[in-house]
């Protein structure tokens, strides 16, 4: 179950960390705006945040084998529709809604859910560092080979070859056996509406999703614009290829040390301290000239702390509310993280649109990182309600 979840992962977030190769030459070669890429792929985000809680609700029913698997097909069918779009209106569908409902099926919350349910409480979050380490394996192996396909070959083939590796998910999702809380003990616990209440009514709850909000702004603005920015400095197509890749990298490393910290450390703490990294980070890229070692001095940094956060929030949720509706709840905190990227995708092609720079969507994530490190700092982690009762 570990394998087949961590390997959609894999294939999950490494194709859609791709999509900023392709916004220049999409652009380009359709005579679109970059906001025409840039809304698409804020769509996308809104969607799939919005239909996480729908979609984890379904898991934590009936199982995460059979949503993943649906994610999969839709997934596909998203990445044709992105290739063969002529206009607007066609791109946005594939790339904003189908790829969005897609990806809603396919990554963190359902397989977590599963996985949560799976491992016991000791293994847990060591067990989540694993999943999150493995989206990033698909960025530093899958962007090298999309950079290579859209230079050899054009970004139409890239596309193609990106939706057969989407395929892949569907056998995949047979080796996550998970039947839905159903069949595990923790059945007998709180309702699917007990539970949203409850947590509903902590501010811990939503302080978590406050700080989630800034981590999918980042993530957003840097993956599918931070390439063109490097353009905008004079580096290099190979540069930004070179300084995603370098995130996918270090976030392996990165979300594994979270993991592991987390079943040793406060994971609120960790988690104010993974924003405050991001926000000096991006303060020292920009008070020096833009070359391409500072771009890869960046990128690691910044992708050190690229997914760290997934395994700590979740574990979290996980802490605090029990097992049983972990998909559900967590869809609903990953809800506020897709506003994020919502914001950072739409407003960073915006922006640039309008002023013909992105040196206020750079302020912006500073502010923001400032503010998830402050609101994640008071959230008590220990379980409340029904969980604080059973332990």
């Amino acid at each position: 179950m570990l394998f087949c979840g961590s390997t959609i992962l894999t294939l999950a977030l490494g194709i859609r960390h791709g999509f900023g190769l392709f916004l220049q030459p999409m652009s380009m070669d359709h005579g679109w705006g970059r906001e025409v890429f840039g809304f698409a792929i804020a769509l996308q985000n809104l969607l799939w945040g919005l239909s996480q809680p729908f979609t984890g609700m379904l898991a934590d029913r009936f199982g995460a084998g059979r949503v993943l698997m649906a994610g999969g097909i839709v997934y596909a069918l998203g990445l044709v529709c992105m290739a063969t779009a002529s206009t607007p209106l066609a791109f946005i569908l594939g790339v904003g809604v189908l790829i969005g409902f897609g990806m809603s099926g396919t990554t963190f919350n359902i397989v977590f859910g599963a996985l949560g349910r799976a491992f016991p409480a000791e293994k847990r979050s060591m067990v989540l560092g694993v999943g999150s380490a493995a989206g990033s394996v698909g960025q530093f192996l899958l962007l090298p080979i999309a950079l290579a396909l859209i230079t050899w070959q054009g970004w139409f083939t890239a596309l193609v070859v990106m939706s057969v590796l989407a395929l892949l998910m569907v056998p995949l999702s047979f080796g996550v056996a998970d039947k839905g809380y159903g069949s595990h003990p923790a059945a007998s616990g709180a309702s699917l509406s007990e539970a949203l209440h409850e947590a509903f009514g902590q501010r811990g709850f939503w302080f978590l999703a406050a700080g989630y909000f800034t981590c999918g702004f980042h993530i957003v603005f840097v993956g599918l614009h931070f390439p063109a920015f490097l353009l905008d400095q004079g580096l290099t197509a190979m540069d930004g290829t070179i300084s995603l890749a370098l995130i996918g990298l270090f976030n392996i490393f990165g979300s594994y040390a979270a993991g592991w910290l987390g079943g040793r450390f406060p994971k609120t703490y960790l988690l104010s301290a993974i924003y405050a990294t991001r926000g000096l980070a991006i303060v020292v890229l920009l008070a020096f000239p833009i070359t391409p070692t500072s771009a890869y001095i960046f990128a690691s940094v910044f992708g050190f702390t690229w997914l760290a956060t997934v395994p700590l929030t979740n574990g979290v949720v996980a802490g605090m509310f029990g097992v049983k509706h972990l998909a559900t709840l967590s869809g609903f905190v990953y809800l506020s993280h897709q506003l994020g990227s919502f914001v950072g995708g739409w407003m960073g092609g915006y922006i640039y649109d309008m002023t013909g720079s992105y040196q206020l969507v750079w302020t912006l994530a500073i502010a923001l990182a400032a503010i998830a490190a402050l609101v994640n700092l008071p959230i008590d982690e220990r379980p409340v309600g029904r969980q604080a009762a059973a332990a």
